[in-house]
């Protein structure tokens, strides 16, 4: 384990067999990238990180795993943006939450990880008005890793939540291969798009496999998994990547896995394990209460399987 300062940032470096994971324990808790050597010497990314990202404005970076907390994507109240509301009053949030650009302090680091707490800025109280402890755990293995998303409730209501994550995986990583070479399986039963004005909108013709040029996959929500391992990788079906959710084979109905890119010519595409879909606290769906002395925590482990 390394530890080292760039751009002002704090950020922690883990050789784990053949694989090099970096983070920034202190912003975000974000990891930035996965790297695998290669028998021929050379590094294959897994997780993406670009090397011209901007430390001062890491919340627009397009790369590593950016947190989802305390909701994902956009909340809506009574079809207006940015809001959500509880016991009747109308709060702010911002579109993912505020954990992705929000300070966090190291409370323990091995050779295997880290584990880091949410330090709310003092304006998030105004859009989640609790008191609580958010903390982000990630371990590292040779071939995979796992990151536990954990909410203590230490207030004296409970407190909804409905977290994710934005993994950022390299893609593609053959030289001369493309999108259509690539395939992921989602056991999905449903899927959506998310509309305008927050609504739902299901998507049509979904099939559990498909390629990553299909555009249709780009921005869809999928819902009503029948099992709990997305897998995807070349078309041969050799080096594929896996993301696991949670412990349940079949998980809770409102889990979400999301497929999202930025354009045709992005050298990633994301892969997003939610808790649910956007617009929970609105609509219900995926949204999870934690208990006044209650801890849940959302666990995914993403492994070269």
């Amino acid at each position: 384990m390394e530890t080292f300062i760039h751009e002002g940032c704090m950020c922690m470096q883990w050789s784990v067999g053949g694989s090099t994971f970096k983070a920034l324990p202190e912003n975000g808790a974000r990891l930035m990238h996965w790297g695998l050597k290669l028998a021929n010497g050379t590094m294959r990314d897994i997780i993406y990180w670009p090397e011209d990202a901007d430390y001062s404005n890491l919340a627009k970076v397009r790369g590593g795993n950016p947190l989802l907390f305390p909701f994902v994507a956009r909340t809506f109240d009574q079809g207006v943006e940015g809001y959500w509301r509880f016991q009747g009053k109308r709060l702010p949030m911002p579109r993912h939450g505020f954990a992705r650009d929000a300070k966090f302090e190291l409370i323990h680091s091995d050779e295997q990880g880290f584990t880091s707490r949410l330090a709310p800025p003092t304006s998030s109280f105004d859009a989640y008005p609790f008191k609580y402890q958010f903390l982000v755990r990630y371990h590292f293995e040779e071939l995979s890793f796992s990151v536990d998303l954990s909410l203590e409730n230490q207030d004296e209501v409970p407190i909804p939540w409905c977290a994710g994550h934005h993994f950022y995986f390299k893609l593609p990583w053959h030289s001369g291969l493309t999108r259509e070479d690539y395939t992921i399986h989602i056991p999905a039963k449903k899927a959506f798009y998310h509309g305008a004005n927050g609504a739902l909108e299901p998507a049509k013709d979904i099939a559990v496999d498909e390629t990553f040029s299909n555009l249709a996959i780009v921005d869809r929500i999928h819902c009503k998994l029948k099992d709990n391992v997305i897998v995807f990788g070349p078309n041969s079906g050799e080096e594929p990547v896996s993301v696991v959710i949670g412990d349940d084979k079949i998980p809770a109905p409102w889990t979400c896995l999301t497929t999202w890119t930025e354009s045709d010519e992005s050298p990633f595409y994301c892969v997003e394990p939610w808790m649910g879909p956007p617009g929970s606290p609105e609509h219900k769906k995926g949204l999870q209460w934690v208990d006044p002395n209650e801890t849940k925590t959302f666990s995914v482990t993403v492994s070269l399987a």
